[in-house]
């Protein structure tokens, strides 16, 4: 069930990006006055067809979809139909440059607005986030230097408000990324203090998927207390309610709620005894934890949620501020990063392939539409980011060439344009043979 879950998450997700970023092309291609020939939902074979509106204009659906295209009236293709000839006006080639690069920068810009929109509802509407309090910083890590502690509950990281543990999780690596040092302000027995987390201590090309662990900021651990139940869950239907406190697991006591979530996790599809205490008095249950399929491993699941959750909701028009804001200082930071890469100063461990995009696809639908839309937002930035990129076959491409044009009067030559699409080709394809790489080096390691 959860192979299918990923598989149908993998196809909504890039079907929701893809018509969203070509849509934008079609919309601003259609008021620029360009015909359109053909909106296609991926490649190969047509699975779908149909032709609607004044122009004709032919929607498909194919049977590979990862990607997918507008086709516009242009000249220059040798496939057009004679008889649309008669209507060069209206080709793509023939339009000021202006209108080729509004049509252009369209499909990124879609894909951007996509992410506010997301943004913009989750903060409306309110999401369930756990407080910024932290777990007992390892040795020899940054933040045990710091004098960081269990317990401490961060509520601002240089002077800007934290407000959820993943916020605090975004601006410390907003800011390891400058490798510099920053205020990390926490509320520690009734008081507050500022401490120093110097992150300048990271190492040349440090910043990867385990750059926390060398930060040593990790979500505290609190009371193997339950808090909530995820509904018709193995717990639920056991009896567990809220305020549940565990007392052992499977014989063994417990004393964090980690301890009760390593050894449910390796009990998938055994049945275990559960001490706890409720009202004063102790009682025993008994549940088989339901095995779950995550990052290639099997591993049991009660639907037990231990965290400290607060509530973060903003105002109709706050919200907008922020939404921007957020996919504004998400896709400076991917941009960022990838500089980061090209110099050596972060590992390129940090691309991601479709294998990748499918397995968080699967695990933020199987955690809920919250998660799941988020997830939708940051690859929606991703996507209109990496379309930016000044490489040939990509919009960033086009949008190079038409810079060209305005700075020489005339187009680029047809061998430079002929090149840089070889050149593009080989980009693109090096990109995804090292992004599949290291989706096979996470999902066998």
């Amino acid at each position: 069930m959860s192979t299918i879950t990923t598989l149908l998450a993998f196809v909504v997700t890039l079907g929701v990006l893809i018509v969203i970023h070509e849509f934008g092309h079609y919309w601003v291609a259609r008021r620029c006055g360009v015909r359109v020939l053909r909106f296609s939902v991926g490649f190969g074979r047509p699975l779908w067809t149909g032709i609607y509106g004044a122009d004709r204009t032919e929607w498909v659906i194919a049977a590979i979809p990862l990607g997918g295209y507008v086709r516009m009236l242009d000249e220059r293709d040798p496939d057009t139909d004679p008889r649309l000839l008669a209507d060069l006006s209206r080709s793509f080639n023939r339009q000021p440059v202006a209108k080729r690069i509004a049509i252009v920068l369209a499909g990124p810009v879609a894909n951007l607005l996509l992410a506010v929109g997301v943004y913009w509802i989750l903060n409306v509407s309110g999401t369930m986030e756990a407080r910024p309090v932290i777990g007992a910083p390892a040795e020899q890590t940054l933040a045990a230097a710091s004098g960081l502690r269990e317990g401490d509950e961060v509520i601002a990281v240089d002077g800007r408000e934290v407000r959820s543990f993943s916020e605090l999780r975004w601006k410390l690596l907003e800011r390891a990324v400058d490798r510099a040092a920053v205020e990390v302000t926490v509320r520690r027995g009734g008081g507050e203090r500022t401490l120093q987390l110097d992150l300048a201590q990271l190492g040349e090309g440090e910043i990867d998927q385990t750059v926390f662990g060398r930060i040593g900021i990790a979500l505290g651990e609190g009371q193997p207390v339950v808090r909530r139940l995820s509904e018709d869950s193995v717990a639920t239907r056991a009896g567990l309610r809220p305020g549940d406190r565990f007392i052992s697991v499977d014989g063994q006591l417990v004393e964090r709620s980690r301890d009760v979530s390593r050894i449910v996790r390796a009990a998938a599809e055994r049945e275990i005894a559960l001490v706890i205490e409720r009202d004063g008095a102790r009682s025993t249950l008994r549940l088989r934890p339901e095995a779950v399929q995550t990052g290639g491993e099997t591993i049991g699941r009660i639907g037990v949620d231990f965290r400290d959750l607060v509530e973060v909701r903003y105002g109709p028009v706050e919200s907008v501020g922020l939404a921007v804001e957020r996919t504004w200082d998400t896709a400076i930071f991917s941009l960022r990063m990838l500089g980061k890469m090209v110099t050596g100063e972060a590992s390129w461990k940090n691309l991601s392939g479709p294998v990748t995009i499918a397995d968080y696809a699967g695990q933020t639908a199987r955690l809920g539409v919250v998660a799941y839309l988020s997830f939708l937002a940051l690859v929606s930035i991703s996507l209109g980011v990496l379309n930016l990129l000044p490489i040939p076959m990509l919009d960033g491409g086009h949008l190079l060439y038409y810079f060209v044009e305005i700075l020489k009067g005339s187009p680029p030559a047809e061998w430079v344009v002929e090149w840089g699409q070889r050149a593009g080709i080989g980009v693109l394809l090096m990109l995804t043979v090292l992004a599949l790489y290291n989706d096979l080096t996470r999902l066998l390691a």
